[in-house]
């Protein structure tokens, strides 16, 4: 009997490839899975195209809603991001897929999963982290990698799967691989691969040039309850519906691309395109909220964290204690972060310009410079003179060290 595999399946190019040479190469029945994480009408030609690229069996199915509160919403409550404001959408959806793989394996008794990560790729780490956690002792097969996959390019792909009649997302002239989901998009291959070059406008699917978005300036109101997002523009809706909407009006307005050059965990450096219009417009509305509920000191402790979040995600140990521990702290955090933020969004940039909250540290009858004034001034001298005890002591000691009566000599250009 022919050992059974479940291919994590996209419907791009390598995965539509694989099917065929897992059958022809390995003599492998492949059960194809594919998650609905907002991919949008990319998944409508996906069950067609696996029966026809050879697949047993096609299952699809729709974790649009997890995906959000389970893995994004936790990530935004932490404000996790990597090399320079990269928001993890791809990052994010891999430990679900993972999961997800080991619960068809299981139930349709398939020997392990298959997956088409390149060998220098980040993917096959987040993917194979999950199943690791979860599941140790399914196998792992990774095609993309095998020293018999022939392939040298993505152009010996299409010519491949255009002879066995299996038709593919791309083209020579616009070979572009797209991951898509509802917190964001990842563009990489084609031009993007010679850091130099401009990204070109059709690489882009989820925002419009800035150039070209409305002349007028759009405003939107985000309403928090415990650091989740819960109402646009005052209007309950639920994450999907949320997300959705608020990465169209955003990506209206050319709000959310990223261009970086970023360390991949293999360790090498790779030039990343991203779109993230929702998720750019909640973590400026969600910092907003953050600074004006959460204490200082805790800021400061958790900045640190959020950073490791981070990395946590985007090196794929999300089935880690680690990470569980983290989320106990920002939920703690994230406790009095419930309020209201709007925030202008126009050609490409998302600004807040107010924000609100019944839970709020911020007293206007403190910071206020009218007469409405209730500020103890007469404390500040006091509280400047003990502050400063430790400054006044290190340039008694400088003064006694050097002999200079005036303490630290000062440097005045």
């Amino acid at each position: 009997m022919a050992k059974k595999v479940v291919l994590a399946y996209s419907g791009g190019l390598d995965t539509s490839v694989i099917i065929p040479w897992l059958k022809e190469k390995r003599g492998m029945e492949v059960i194809t899975f594919s998650a609905d994480l907002g991919q949008g009408e990319e998944l409508d030609p996906v069950k067609e195209k696996a029966k026809k690229s050879g697949a047993v069996k096609v299952c699809i199915e729709d974790l649009r809603e997890r995906f959000l509160t389970e893995f994004v919403f936790p990530a935004l409550k932490a404000r996790a991001a990597y090399s320079n404001g990269y928001l993890l959408a791809t990052a994010l959806g891999r430990p679900l897929i993972g999961a997800e793989l080991v619960r068809v394996a299981r139930e349709n008794g398939a020997a392990g999963i298959a997956h088409g990560c390149t060998g220098k790729g980040n993917d096959q780490v987040r993917i194979e982290a999950a199943v690791r956690a979860l599941a140790p002792e399914l196998e792992v097969v990774a095609p993309v990698r095998d020293p018999d996959w022939g392939f040298k390019s993505r152009e010996e792909e299409i010519d491949y799967a255009a002879k066995r009649g299996i038709p593919v997302p791309v083209t020579k002239k616009s070979p572009y691989s797209y991951d898509r989901n509802l917190w964001g998009l990842s563009i990489e291959c084609g031009s993007l691969e010679d850091p130099w070059t401009t990204p070109p406008e059709d690489a882009y699917q989820l925002s419009v040039s800035p150039e070209k978005a409305p002349d007028k300036a759009v405003r939107v109101e985000i309403e928090f309850e415990k650091g989740v997002p819960v109402a646009l523009d005052g209007k309950k809706l639920n994450p999907v519906e949320l997300v959705a909407k608020l990465g169209e009006i955003a990506g209206a307005h050319g709000v959310g691309r990223l261009d970086v050059v970023e360390d991949r965990l293999v360790g090498i450096k790779s030039r990343e395109v991203y779109e993230a219009p929702a998720g750019t417009v909640l973590f400026a509305a969600h910092k907003a909220l953050v600074e004006l509920c959460v204490s200082r000191d805790l800021v400061h402790m958790a900045a640190p964290l959020s950073a490791e979040y981070g990395r946590l995600v985007y090196y794929g140990l999300w089935f880690s204690p680690q990470r569980e521990a983290l989320d106990g702290f920002f939920a703690e955090f994230n406790r009095p972060v419930s309020g209201t933020v709007r925030v202008r969004l126009y050609k490409g940039s998302a600004v807040v310009e107010g924000r609100k909250s019944p839970l709020a540290l911020y007293e206007e009858k403190l910071a206020t410079y009218t007469a409405a004034d209730k500020f103890d001034h007469t404390a500040a001298p006091g509280f400047i003179k003990l502050w400063c005890l430790p400054l006044a002591a290190e340039a008694s000691r400088a003064a006694r060290m050097d002999g200079d009566r005036g303490g630290k000599k000062l440097k005045i250009k």
